[in-house]
């Protein structure tokens, strides 16, 4: 029974999406609004881990599976993609390679700005407190 309570909190995180989706008048996907409100529930506490962990960890477990349909319709349409290949293989690494960038970029100022006295480096600082490997007790 909980692990239903959990999958109609999902589902129905994704229909308010798919709601959002049809009824606002950007281009963007259902999925984006759902993961969206998702964000927003567990920050507010209006939904808590607890409530969605089991069966959230079991959609992500078999969320491989999920690319296989996709894996087969490239297989399939290889006649097609082999003439594009070579360009789509340097959009998708400069691709990944930009977002990459980016994502570290805005997480770093996200982190400086969150805490100025906060320094990830290493795990050297912590909240201005010295934690090196001397100080918790590690060997040299």
């Amino acid at each position: 029974m909980k692990y239903i309570k959990q999958l109609t909190i999902i589902i129905t995180i994704s229909l308010l999406g798919e709601v959002l989706s049809q009824v606002l008048p950007f281009s963007i996907p259902a999925s984006v609004y759902g993961l969206f409100l998702m964000l927003a529930a567990l920050m507010t506490k209006i939904i808590k881990v607890e409530h969605v962990k089991e069966t959230s960890d079991f959609l992500m477990d078999i969320m491989p599976i999920m690319f296989v349909p996709a894996s087969v319709g490239l297989m399939v349409s290889w006649g097609l993609l082999k003439e594009i290949l070579i360009p789509a293989l340097i959009v998708s690494i400069l691709g990944t390679l930009i977002v990459m960038v980016v994502s570290g970029k805005t997480v770093d100022g996200i982190m400086r700005l969150v805490s100025k006295d906060t320094v990830m480096t290493d795990g050297i600082t912590v909240d201005g407190i010295d934690v090196t490997s001397d100080d918790m007790g590690g060997a040299e």
